[in-house]
């Protein structure tokens, strides 16, 4: 039985016996429509207010300045050979090879990207191509925030041992923002780093890390050389990053994001960087000369097993070297048949005081030289014989190594 106690309020409050009963409808009807909203409840009402912008930290502002200066001159690199879908040009969502990332060399339209982005227009060997191929699609950053496409034509060559091809579009100077080159043998562990790349496809993305080691002698590049002097960072690199800029935290490009060490295919937060430096000696000569001159003491290492035979257990041996290079010039002694059998060739252990290994370590010492530099070479004599090894130190100027 329903309650007489709102009749009789109504009644109290001077209301009608209709007036009450329409006051009574619409008590019991409210409850039973949840979704109806007071007319007196507005949106400014139900909306929270905006929080107040709050300046950045120091650091912060620093990496966003950072990368307004930089990202311009990052751009999106497309092999020809990799499909395209839709109308709004290329898609490669997940593509670990085939769409990368490079950044801009010089006006003069030059883009330095990594040898394996490309590898499978590149033929998988540098020289199939011929100079000036269309190889690759590449976009770059317009002014207003648009992305322009270009045709990236082969510059003069590529360099497979050591990850690097340039590219040449001919792009108006608006939009070619070359970046800056640091110096990467004044790179520090632990000093503060930023990558700028298209992971999976996401463009311009930046991370941030630090340098985590400097790898003497155990950078693998994806084409299957080792790179000496790599660059080790906790900044995250997947694919798509490979060819673009590790920056310090002046703008600088300290190295070319190339590798990651990974169990799943994402970053594990070990990403590997070509050095600076080898860039700075790789990339003029391919603009200039359409190959890289290597520098060489012009001798062949022997292979292990022969080291192993003969009792060379460290160090890079002379199997046989040539007369007028710069080994033998220096008199160095291959490896020659004596009275009492094969003599072991003279053993280099050390390059201007750095040691030598094995023959990574001497290729990693020789990349950092130039042709006509000299250089002291430190090789032991005799090594395997029954008296002790004599030690020999000479000088040689190294050569252009043979093609």
């Amino acid at each position: 039985m329903r309650s007489a106690a709102p009749r009789q309020e109504a009644a109290a409050a001077g209301l009608s016996r209709r007036e009450a009963a329409a006051l009574l409808h619409s008590l019991l009807l409210t409850p039973l429509l949840p979704g109806r909203v007071s007319a007196a409840v507005t949106l400014e009402d139900v909306t929270p207010p905006v929080a107040p912008a709050q300046p950045l930290s120091a650091r912060e502002a620093q990496v966003a300045d950072i990368y307004d200066r930089t990202a311009p001159g990052v751009v999106n690199v497309f092999d020809v050979t990799l499909r395209t879908t839709g109308v709004g040009g290329p898609q490669a969502v997940e593509q670990p090879e085939g769409n990368g990332t490079g950044f801009v060399w010089d006006t003069e339209g030059h883009i330095v990207t990594n040898y394996h982005v490309l590898a499978s227009v590149l033929g998988g060997a540098a020289g199939k191509v011929l100079s000036g191929a269309k190889v690759a699609r590449v976009l770059l950053l317009a002014p207003d925030g648009t992305q322009q496409a270009y045709d990236g034509f082969l510059a003069a060559g590529a360099d497979k041992a050591r990850d690097l091809a340039v590219l040449k579009v001919s792009a108006p100077a608006s939009l070619l923002r070359p970046l800056p080159l640091g110096d990467s043998s004044s790179v520090r562990v632990g000093q503060g780093c930023l990558a700028i790349g298209n992971p999976f496809g996401f463009e311009r993305t930046l991370t941030t890390g630090v340098v985590s080691a400097l790898v003497a002698c155990s950078l693998l590049s994806q084409t299957g050389s080792t790179i000496g002097g790599g660059i080790q960072t906790d900044a995250a690199v997947n694919p798509g990053n490979s060819g673009g800029p590790l920056l310090d935290l002046s703008g600088a490009v300290i190295g070319v994001n190339t590798a990651i060490f990974t169990n799943t295919g994402t970053s594990a937060g070990l990403g590997f960087a070509i050095p600076s430096n080898t860039v700075r000696r790789v990339v003029p000569q391919l603009i200039s000369l359409g190959a890289v001159q290597r520098a060489s003491l012009g001798f062949q290492p022997a292979p292990d097993p022969v080291a192993r035979a003969l009792k060379v257990s460290e160090g890079v041996m002379i199997q046989t070297a040539d007369p007028k290079g710069a080994a033998a010039q220096a008199g160095l002694l291959p490896t020659r048949r004596g009275l009492g059998g094969i003599v072991a060739g003279d053993v280099i252990v050390a390059v201007d005081g750095q040691p030598v290994r094995n023959l990574f370590d001497l290729t990693s010492l020789l990349d950092e030289r130039a042709v006509g530099d000299v250089v002291e070479v430190r090789a032991l004599r005799g090594v395997g014989q029954s008296a002790a090894p004599e030690a020999v130190v000479v000088s040689a100027t190294l050569e252009a190594e043979q093609q």
